[in-house]
């Protein structure tokens, strides 16, 4: 039984490792796992409502309700998106990815120099989406 077992481990190890490699052959920007939270409270500090106020005035998403920027590993910044959406489709995210992080920029001054890490968490406060956006 105990070799059985070993050959198991032995034969998820090798699905994983092909795995891996087929993953780094893609072209188009990937989701990648990352150490960080899976889940996070529903209620957003209030700078992370005040920032994602300013962002829906701009003409934002209006179902985002929480951004909160934070320095993440190697002085890239990790962006933390609260939203009421529930929706987990690519669409939504590229868009809300991209109207986030231009308002960022261009109306907090902030800057994506060495890429950005971004995590979007949902209503009931589990991770929907996690891209690491580094060159």
């Amino acid at each position: 039984m105990g070799h059985a077992l070993r050959r198991g481990a032995g034969t998820a190890l090798t699905a994983v490792a092909a795995a891996a490699v087929l993953v780094g052959c893609t072209e188009e920007p990937r989701e990648q796992v990352m150490p960080g939270p899976t889940a996070t409270a529903t209620a957003a500090p209030p700078e992370a409502l005040a920032l994602a106020e300013r962002y829906r005035a701009g003409g934002g998403d209006p179902d985002v309700y929480g951004i909160q920027v934070e320095e993440g590993s190697e002085g890239v910044p990790r962006v933390v998106i609260r939203t009421r959406n529930a929706d987990q489709g690519d669409a939504i995210f590229r868009r809300q990815n991209t109207s986030v992080t231009t308002h960022l920029v261009a109306k907090e001054g902030a800057s994506f120099e060495k890429g950005y890490l971004i995590d979007v968490f949902g209503p009931d406060g589990l991770l929907i989406h996690r891209m690491d956006a580094r060159p």
